[in-house]
This record gives C-alpha cells, sequence and structure tokens, in this order.
C-alpha cells in the first residue's frame, strides 16, 4: 500500500468514492504533477499525501456529492486545480471548465491536463467575461473570496452563473452576516448544502449555495 493509499484508509474515505483504479491513477499523478510544478510556482501549501487527502481531496468529493450527472461546471479561480481539475477526473459524468486569469497559472493547469490525457476547457480570462457569454448549471469556488464577494462577482450573472457552490471554512456565518448587512443579499439565497468535519482541527468545512432569488408571482 502505497503512501496515497494509507492516507485514504487513515481519513476514512470509502473504495466506492474512488471507484475505479483510472481515478485512482489520475489522482495521484495530477498530485505528483502539481507538486513538481509547485517547486518554482506557487500552487498550493498541501504538498503531502495526508494534507493533499485530509484537505483537498475530502472538500472535492463532499462537493462533487452535490453536482448531478451530465451537469457542466464553471470551476471559477482554479489556482493550482482544486477543486477544478481534481473534480473532473473524480467525475468524467460531468463537464467542467476551469478559468483562472494568472496566466502562469492556467498554462500550468493546460501542462497538467495534457498530461493526464484530460480534454478540459482552461480559460485564462476572468470568470465574468465567460458568464457575460455563457451559460453554466453549476459554479464552483473555493478560497476565492468571502460571500459578499461571491455576491458582487456574480451580480449581473445569475441567469448564467445557476447555482454557486462554494467550500468555506468556519467563518462563513459571520461572512454571510457581513453581506446580509451590506446588502448584497438582497436579491441572493444562502443555504448549507453541506458540512463535515475537517481532519486535524476542532471545526468543520460547510459547502454553502448562492442562487438568485425567485421572483414572487
Amino acid at each position: 500500500m502505497n503512501e496515497f493509499q494509507n492516507a485514504v484508509q487513515k481519513f476514512g474515505i470509502q473504495a466506492v468514492e474512488l471507484e475505479s483504479e483510472t481515478i485512482r491513477n489520475r489522482v495521484q499523478q495530477y498530485c505528483v504533477l502539481l507538486w513538481l510544478k509547485n517547486q518554482n510556482l506557487n500552487l498550493t501549501r498541501h504538498t503531502d499525501w495526508e494534507t493533499f487527502v485530509s484537505r483537498d481531496l475530502i472538500d472535492t468529493l463532499e462537493l462533487s456529492k452535490l453536482i448531478e450527472p451530465g451537469l457542466e461546471v464553471l470551476d471559477v479561480g482554479s489556482g493550482g486545480g482544486v477543486p477544478g481539475l481534481l473534480l473532473a477526473i473524480l467525475r468524467p459524468d460531468i463537464e467542467v471548465n476551469l478559468t483562472e486569469s494568472v496566466s502562469k497559472r492556467a498554462k500550468a493547469l493546460q501542462e497538467f491536463a495534457d498530461a493526464l490525457s484530460m480534454e478540459v476547457p482552461i480559460h485564462h480570462e476572468r470568470a465574468e467575461k465567460l458568464l457575460a457569454d455563457f451559460r453554466y448549471d453549476v459554479v464552483t469556488a473555493r478560497a476565492v473570496g468571502s460571500i459578499s464577494k461571491l455576491a458582487t462577482l456574480f451580480a449581473g450573472y445569475w441567469p448564467n452563473a445557476g447555482r454557486v457552490l462554494a467550500t468555506k471554512g468556519p467563518n462563513w456565518i459571520k461572512e454571510k452576516q457581513e453581506a446580509d448587512e451590506a446588502g448584497l443579499l438582497k436579491d441572493v439565497e444562502v443555504i448549507v448544502r453541506a458540512e463535515y468535519p475537517t481532519p486535524g482541527t476542532d471545526w468543520s468545512s460547510t459547502i454553502v449555495q448562492l442562487t438568485a432569488k425567485r421572483a414572487p408571482h
């Protein structure tokens, strides 16, 4: 059993969640590519198997449970590929688009996708530009910014953003209160879709969903 498998077992990830050998191998290959590139380009602080599994993999697996087969997803600010590229590896039954405005990071993502033989659209531009022209079922965001920032970012683009799934730490309640007080959520509904323990900490991670409020009939 290798270090990746040891970490998967340690943190209680079920075999069904990494159901195929192809997926398991791609996850490991992606990590190796990411960590090599990270030596010259700051893409992640999670540079060992236990940290990767307990943070990045668990977050992405929890996110993946909320996305139905066949949907088109836009990952905002994809950075080193979490959750976007990792989600595409775990869920070949959905179409994941990555957007990254920093050219070096976008280039790195393309290198990863090519090395993994994955056809994942990678857009070197801001999410707003894509949302002005294209429609997605789900938008994912991790470490992109506060709820206030997300509400501001997607204002005017809700018809094309579908529902936004944002992975958050324990400060999300304070973020929501601040966004409410600033009047940024008057047209936006925020609900909790998932809450789960973060290994090695005394707090939980939360996935919140932002959607446009429906106009009253």
